[in-house]
């Protein structure tokens, strides 16, 4: 096969993969734009400002309270040597493997009236109905706002964490010698030169707080999210869902926007020749282990209090382990998910070996489109990918029967194929990010000597990347899977009929107050999850 060849068939296919990760935003735009019904008026009179109140509410708390958690954090285990350290730095990362909806789910059972702390609240002080003390209400705002808070800044703990690992500590020896004192330390020299990470972090978690459904649907949170499920299930209003999701598509580009632009506005450069790394201050005594308690709250709220929430349901309801459902939910679950990250994997890289294989512009200029889909929320990406595939479906249909006389069925949207299909879309940014790093680390004179032995492009790959970034591209494939775990909103509205994985297992179960159901469900998910954080931990050592 001839080098021009080659690079054709990988423009095309760079081209093809970027269409298929922006079909679900077009056909949400053409929808909104020509409804069948007209419904704007009626929710923007009735719902809608409501919608926006408490999605724009979650969107800046529980980024606010991330924010604050996971600087502080970071700078707590990276400045700081104190009790129980080294073990409270990975713990931290612990929470991100709980889906939001499996800790709304044990906030709820440990707080309710009929929960383990108002029950003991009761037996200790003699009280006997509610009306006998005040309790903050559950399933609210708040809730949800500590909830989400509680799953997501492990996003902001990370990034900040490797961005003050990477300070110098020459540049504190100056401050210090300038009169600075620790307090002075972090707000004026460390908090400015790690903004643009933290900034990058808190506009992840803030991206993921408007995608969230389970946990702030059981919180009864009208938010735009489960708006989009309002209005198309219960109204019967595809078009009306869809202009709610060029809402929530708006804000995550105004929100991607102003985290790029902040990086422009703020750069710093730092050499590491001759640079030393900051020395972590021993804290003793009290200090410390007020230290290690403030890092163990977190990842209490966070992983401890789920865990042991469901762990007690659990070993009360152990012949669920063994329910035939649990157990074809588990099996669909590996299914949908090995299919969706190998086939994420191997665009990943695909596109972006082809990238910088070809000469060609136009691949370099779709290749940003890409990384859209991790920026569309689930039920966007359900509302895009369902119309299209039923409509395609249909038409297949109709003319293998016109033509055979055989009915074939749906074989898309009456299969799992629309749930890996979104499910790749969603992530395929983050499948993307790990293969161009790995091919990143590559030296070119690798390649030109493979291609000087008389490899081609397809032989290059085979022969020489394919073997160096099989480790990235296992742990790639490891996260992939992992999201697709916890993935709800899209799983929902894509699913066949009768077709049930963890996740819609657990939020059905939960959803009819049966924790006791939920809980093996929950248990399955978390282990998963946690495999994903070791990974993470492993890679940021």
């Amino acid at each position: 096969m001839t080098i021009r060849l080659q690079s054709g068939l990988f423009a095309a296919g760079i081209v093809l993969i970027a269409a298929a990760v922006l079909l679900p935003i077009a056909t949400v735009v053409v929808l909104a734009a020509s409804p069948r019904e007209e419904i704007w008026q009626h929710l923007l009179a009735t719902t809608f400002p409501k919608y926006l109140k408490n999605t724009l509410v979650l969107m800046f708390a529980v980024g606010a309270c991330s924010g604050f958690v996971g600087v502080a954090c970071a700078w707590i285990v990276t400045m700081h040597r104190f009790p129980f350290r080294r073990h409270l730095e990975w713990a931290l990362f612990l929470p991100i493997s709980i889906p939001t909806y499996v800790g709304a789910f044990a906030l709820v059972d440990f707080l309710e009236f009929a929960g383990p702390l108002q029950t003991g609240m009761r037996a200790v002080f003699g009280w006997q109905t509610s009306g006998d003390y005040y309790f903050p209400e559950i399933r609210s705002v708040g809730g949800a706002v500590f909830v989400l808070s509680a799953s997501f800044y492990p996003y902001v703990y990370l990034l900040a964490r490797a961005a003050f690992r990477e300070l110098s500590g020459n540049v504190f020896e100056v401050a210090t010698t300038l009169g600075a004192d620790a307090r002075k330390r972090f707000l004026r020299v460390a908090l400015p030169l790690a903004r643009p990470s933290i900034a990058i972090g808190t506009a992840i978690v803030m991206m993921e707080t408007v995608s969230d459904f389970g946990a702030v649907n059981y919180f009864a949170v009208q938010t735009l999210t489960t708006g989009i499920f309002s209005v198309w299930l219960d109204a019967y209003n595809v078009g009306g869902a869809a202009q709610l999701s060029l809402v929530i598509l708006a804000l995550m580009f105004l929100l991607l926007f102003v985290e790029k632009a902040s990086r422009r506005r703020g750069r710093h450069y730092s050499s590491t020749k001759g640079s030393e790394p900051v020395e972590p201050a021993p804290l003793r005594g009290l200090r410390g282990y007020a230290a290690a308690a403030a890092c163990l709250l977190p990842v209490a709220a966070g992983f401890l209090l789920p865990l042991g929430v469901m762990l007690s349901h659990t070993v009360d309801n152990l012949g669920a382990l063994v329910d035939p459902g649990l157990i074809r939910a588990l099996l669909n679950t590996v299914m949908v998910g090995s299919l969706a990250a190998a086939s994420t994997v191997a665009a990943a890289v695909f596109l972006v070996f082809g990238v910088r294989s070809t000469q060609r512009r136009l691949p370099r200029l779709v290749l940003p489109a890409t990384t859209l889909g991790y920026a569309t929320p689930g039920a966007v990406l359900g509302l895009g990918v369902l119309i299209p595939m039923a409509a395609a479906d249909g038409f297949l249909a109709d003319f293998v029967l016109a033509a055979t006389g055989v009915e074939i069925g749906l074989l898309m949207t009456g299969s799992a194929f629309a749930i890996v299909f979104a499910y790749s879309v969603r992530f395929f940014a983050i499948a993307q990010g790990a293969a161009d790093s790995a091919m990143g680390r590559i030296p070119p004179s690798l390649t030109m000597a493979a291609r000087s032995l008389g490899k081609d492009s397809v032989g290059t790959l085979r022969s020489v990347h394919l073997p160096i970034i099989k480790g990235s591209l296992l742990t790639a494939w490891l996260l992939v899977f992992v999201d697709c775990v916890k993935e709800l909103p899209a799983t929902l509205l894509l699913r066949p009929f009768n077709f049930h994985t963890l996740a819609t297992r657990v939020y059905e179960s939960a959803s009819l107050e049966d924790i006791g159901s939920a809980a093996p469900t929950s248990l399955l998910i978390m282990l998963v999850g946690s495999l994903g954080v070791a990974v993470l931990v492993r890679a940021n050592r």
